[in-house]
């Protein structure tokens, strides 16, 4: 690969990160309802604003060795991951799409992924005011999307809306329990819309093995007694992120070994 190919997917990662220091403070601000854009950034704990200096991404938590500039509280090692891997995911995407319209699609629709996803592990809640405008943006985006048209990315909201819908209405009337919230079935319906229909019941099937991979285990660590709660977002944006960068690759894979 040429030497500019590299630089792209640099600047790719740099901007990623850039935008991941920002998914922070939604992740924050969002389930509290507070404002995304102002006051400026602060300190949690000791409200001592954090000067631009301070808010580099990845570096800035680095050198000051995960702790606060003012009150010296400890400052999770979260925020770093959430920059870098959305740094990550943002030079995946230019690297599988190139320079095309459809880089900068899924360059939000990756973002809108990271900030679900770490709202529901913290929360276990899947705000609204994102998955729904999610929806709005995804079909919007089937219009500059030459593989997923405007009648794919309906069909992928019904589908995915509606599949997982039955799924949970049909396991309350067996359990007489709530199983999946009504913020899974919007995800699921952001996903159809970005993704088409043809990608849905791949990430249900993906996102069910994850988290199967992922509970079962933790089941059996917390003990058969013991009450687990898991949220389904996570492993529905890991479905997804599967799908969107080797979704082709697992189809034809599947269909030469068992069709």
């Amino acid at each position: 690969m040429p030497l500019e190919y590299y630089l792209l997917l640099g600047f790719a990662f740099v901007l990623g990160a850039v935008v991941g220091s920002f998914l922070n403070v939604c992740i924050y601000r969002i389930p509290a309802g507070e404002s995304i854009v102002s006051p400026r950034s602060r300190c949690p704990r000791c409200g001592g604003p954090i000067r631009w200096y301070q808010n580099i991404p990845i570096l800035s938590w680095i050198f000051l060795r995960g702790r606060c500039a003012s009150c010296q509280v400890r400052i999770p090692i979260r925020y770093a991951l959430v920059e870098a891997l959305t740094g990550l995911l943002f030079a995946m995407v230019l690297y599988y799409f190139g320079i095309h319209w459809a880089t900068v699609v899924f360059w939000v629709f990756v973002a809108l992924l990271v900030t679900i996803t770490f709202i529901d592990l913290d929360l276990q809640i899947i705000p609204d005011v994102i998955s729904l405008p999610g929806i709005v943006l995804g079909f919007g985006a089937s219009f500059l999307l030459p593989w997923v048209s405007w009648s794919d990315s309906l069909l992928g909201i019904l589908l995915g809306g509606g599949s997982l819908f039955l799924v949970a209405v049909s396991y309350e009337f067996l359990t007489k329990k709530e199983g999946m919230g009504g913020g899974d079935i919007k995800l699921l319906a952001m996903l159809g819309a970005f993704l088409g229909w043809k990608a849905v019941l791949p990430i249900i099937f993906v996102s069910s093995l994850l988290g199967t991979l992922v509970g079962v285990p933790l089941m059996l660590i917390k003990g058969a007694d013991g009450k687990l709660a898991i949220p389904f977002g996570p492993f529905l944006a890991g479905g997804a992120v599967i799908w969107l960068f080797w979704g082709e690759l697992l189809a034809d894979w599947y269909l030469q070994r068992f069709l």
